[in-house]
């Protein structure tokens, strides 16, 4: 069985919770997320907490079961506060900047790199290394920073390039030389 399908979500006050059938729409300051749920799960709203329950007993359904209720929870966290993650962009030269819905990254190649910034995105640059990007869809968030991480990945040897601000570059010894 599912250990984190069966957690219930608890929901702040402030957030209204609609569920018609197979679709799920949550509302908060922040926004409105809608989902659709898989035919064999079934929602429901009980005193300020929504439960994921199994319609079958198949070890598929209670894999979905899970997810489900993680992808519920990361809605409700969403329209109460919003998701952020920092990409770092290191590299002497490269410079982030941007214009309107564009993110320009001038990141070593002969042209700059137009990315364009999707509905339901906020990007923030602080100096010119440091990108913020925020959202209140986590999935939207997560698949956004690394299209832009993409477009330069951090190479082993110098550690130039774009990556996100917890990771680790696992750095690379050059060559020797010609100690003979």
């Amino acid at each position: 069985m599912s250990r984190i399908g069966k957690q219930p979500i608890p929901v702040p006050a402030d957030i209204k919770i609609d569920i018609k059938g197979q679709n799920i729409s949550v509302t908060g300051k922040n926004g409105k997320l809608e989902r659709k749920i898989l035919p064999e799960l079934e929602v429901s709203m009980k005193d300020q907490e929504i439960l994921v329950t199994n319609r079958d007993n198949s070890k598929r359904t209670n894999a979905f079961r899970g997810m489900t209720r993680s992808l519920i929870n990361n809605m409700v966290i969403g329209v109460n506060e919003g998701f952020k993650k920092t990409l770092i962009v290191e590299g002497v030269g490269y410079k982030v900047n941007t214009s309107g819905k564009k993110l320009t990254l001038n990141v070593g190649y002969s042209n700059p790199v137009e990315f364009p910034i999707p509905e339901g995105i906020t990007i923030t640059v602080n100096g010119t290394n440091t990108i913020i990007v925020e959202s209140i869809d986590k999935e939207l968030l997560g698949l956004t920073c690394a299209k832009i991480r993409e477009v330069r990945k951090p190479e082993p040897y110098k550690g130039k390039g774009i990556r996100y601000e917890d990771e680790h570059i696992v750095r690379k010894v050059g060559k020797a030389g010609a100690a003979a």
